[in-house]
């Protein structure tokens, strides 16, 4: 699938930001900013298995770790640990492997047709839910890219 190959490559940047930084800083919520640098870590980990399997409808009772925590309009409550960004650095990678398997092997043949609210465009293909999912990683690793800036 073409274009994992870019939401991989914009996720080992994503990851390079956050392994130059330390906890706190990762945990700092700049003035002007909603959530921290962490917080648009989780929501890019959280946000593709909302997309791929609950709103398409693929795997409506799929388990999604921090899915709460990191899901659109949440913001940070408490301070987020070194042992979760850690979990979360592995889901990064696992959660895209998994999702590349189930499009090799024809799971989102049908899926249910939504838009989501930050872009408007009615998806109805996982070739659209993916390229969603790299302008929403994108999206997010600017705000990152700003926070980073900002908590050194």
């Amino acid at each position: 699938v073409p274009i994992i190959k870019y939401i991989r490559k914009n996720r080992e940047l994503f990851l390079q930001l956050v392994n130059s930084l330390s906890i706190d800083q990762l945990n700092k919520i700049p003035e002007g900013f909603h959530n921290n640098f962490a917080w648009n870590f989780g929501h890019i980990v959280v946000s593709p298995q909302n997309l791929c399997y609950l709103r398409s409808g693929v795997k409506p009772d799929i388990d999604i770790p921090f899915k709460t925590k990191y899901q659109k309009d949440s913001k940070p409550a408490s301070f987020i640990t070194q042992e979760e960004i850690d979990d979360l650095k592995l889901q990064l990678v696992s959660t895209i492997n998994t999702i590349e398997e189930d499009v090799k092997n024809n799971l989102f043949k049908n899926i249910t047709a939504y838009a989501t609210t930050t872009y408007g465009y009615v998806m109805t293909t996982i070739e659209e839910i993916l390229t969603c999912t790299l302008a929403h990683d994108s999206l997010h690793y600017g705000y990152a890219f700003a926070q980073r800036k900002l908590v050194n």
